[in-house]
């Protein structure tokens, strides 16, 4: 027996500069339709030609009518898949064990000092933060280690990774140990500690040394020059591919997007994660001196990836990690687990920072508005039982603000599979976590980059189609 066809739930979007339109179903499967198909999606679906009723089908925008519980159970696994990391408990802890810091960035988010009592979290703050790590439900956890530089005070780090690596609670789950830091305190023995462990660094690279010297300095001047000895230090000791590095994009990065990616090929990093400015704590206050507007942005984005293309034409696989984020959720039907884009919103229940305060928060951006003022996202004192922590005043509210279902401008948003509403920043835009989020940054940012990348991989030929799977880390898949 055959039945009609009938149109499943799916979103549509006028693509700039595009005279089709972008088709999203659910699961976040999509493709471009001209008006005539999708008018006759909407209206007639019989009449369309077999080959494109098939392509509708396997994206879960089209099925028979009738029941179909096999086709559904696919649809809700798929759509579950993507909401995994938002779902599953907390996967990611960052444990912020100090301030302690030589530096004194122009665009740091949170205040700095090399007084250490103030700033430096206590022993039993340190344990209770291990110990509330090891009670989320995630199968996998990652820990990490930020500040401040939390090499000035590795002996917390120490006494943190052998409590839960030792603990019966782990329960044979896997935990990965991330130490983020400028690398300038990095000793012999601290690799010899970080092996056993299998320890990884991540540390910050804005450029050729003029720029980085000028955006990350320390009162010798040489703060390039002492990270990549760092940098030396590590892969030597640990391995090539146990230490990364990210920028910050500043506005005085913007007119060097060419030379700043060259500079991570001459250094042999594989990737390169274009980040723009986080106007957080203190950040916010030097708007003036290093704020761009998102047009800057995106034209520095372009440019700067034009250039890891065209290194990887040339056979250097320098990956963007800022493509692989988007192209993962538009290739793949399995989300990579960047916290900061989920839908529905993942802070507070993806990730919880341990905050050297002695406080619990949401996102390292919620502790990064601490620094100026506003402690609203606190979501309990470490210690507390995680279920209370994530039943908090706080959680609540991102619960309620960061659901892509329930906020305006974004129930009918194609991109909702992809993205959520991040209250966080609204509140430290607008000062209520509740306003439209295309008044946002972060949605005005993330739609353009969504379009771009939604675009090019409709126009990329084989080539360039291949890497965009291989940093999607689905390699050897078709489109």
């Amino acid at each position: 027996m055959s039945y009609a066809s009938a149109a499943l739930p799916f979103r549509t979007r006028c693509v700039v500069g595009r005279d089709d339109n972008l088709v999203v179903s659910d699961t976040g499967d999509y493709l471009f339709l001209s008006g005539h198909e999708l008018a006759t999606l909407e209206a007639d679906p019989d009449a369309l030609d077999l080959d494109l009723r098939a392509r509708l089908r396997s994206k879960f925008m089209l099925a028979d009518k009738g029941a179909q519980p096999g086709l559904d159970r696919l649809r809700r696994s798929r759509i579950a898949a993507r909401q995994e990391v938002a779902t599953q408990g907390p996967a990611l802890h960052i444990i912020v064990p100090t301030l302690q810091c030589a530096h004194s960035c122009k665009y740091c988010q949170v205040s700095r000092s090399l007084e250490a009592t103030r700033f430096t979290m206590s022993a039993e703050a340190l344990d209770a933060s291990c110990d509330t790590v090891l009670q989320s439900s995630a199968n996998r956890l990652t820990v990490e280690f930020q500040g401040g530089d939390p090499l000035l005070r590795f002996d917390l780090i120490e006494h943190a990774v052998e409590r839960i690596s030792a603990s019966r609670e782990l329960n044979g789950r896997k935990v990965r140990f991330v130490v983020a830091s400028t690398l300038h305190q990095l000793t012999d023995g601290m690799c010899d500690f970080m092996a056993r462990h299998d320890m990884v660094l991540s540390t910050s690279i804005d450029g050729p040394a003029e720029l980085h010297n000028r955006n990350r300095p320390i009162p010798t001047r040489d703060s390039y020059e002492r990270t990549l000895a760092g940098i030396e230090l590590a892969r030597r000791r640990l391995g090539h591919d146990k230490v990364s590095a990210l920028m910050t994009t500043t506005r005085e990065s913007l007119e060097h997007p060419e030379g700043i990616v060259d500079e991570y090929v001459k250094l042999g990093f594989s990737e390169i994660f274009l980040r723009p400015l986080s106007a957080y704590g203190f950040a916010k206050r030097n708007q003036r001196h290093l704020g761009y507007s998102l047009d800057d942005f995106q034209r520095f984005y372009v440019r700067a990836l034009e250039r890891v293309m065209e290194w990887n034409s040339h056979g250097v696989a320098l990956r963007e990690v800022y493509a692989s984020i988007i192209l993962n959720k538009l290739l793949s039907p399995f989300d990579a687990g960047y916290v900061d884009l989920q839908s529905p919103c993942a802070s507070g229940r993806g990730v919880l920072v341990y905050n050297y305060d002695g406080f619990v928060y949401p996102s390292d951006e919620a502790r990064m508005v601490l620094e100026s003022g506003d402690a609203s996202w606190r979501m309990g004192r470490i210690g507390e039982p995680l279920n209370a922590l994530l039943q908090s005043d706080a959680a609540r509210v991102i619960a309620s603000t960061g659901d892509p279902g329930r906020a305006e401008g974004c129930k009918d948003c194609v991109y909702r599979p992809f993205c959520a509403p991040n209250p966080i920043d609204a509140k430290a835009q607008h000062g209520r976590p509740d306003v439209s989020p295309a008044l946002t940054e972060h949605c005005q940012r993330h739609l353009w980059l969504f379009d771009h990348f939604v675009s090019r991989v409709d126009a990329a030929g084989p080539a360039q189609l291949a890497i965009f799977h291989r940093w999607a880390g689905t390699a050897g898949a078709t489109a």
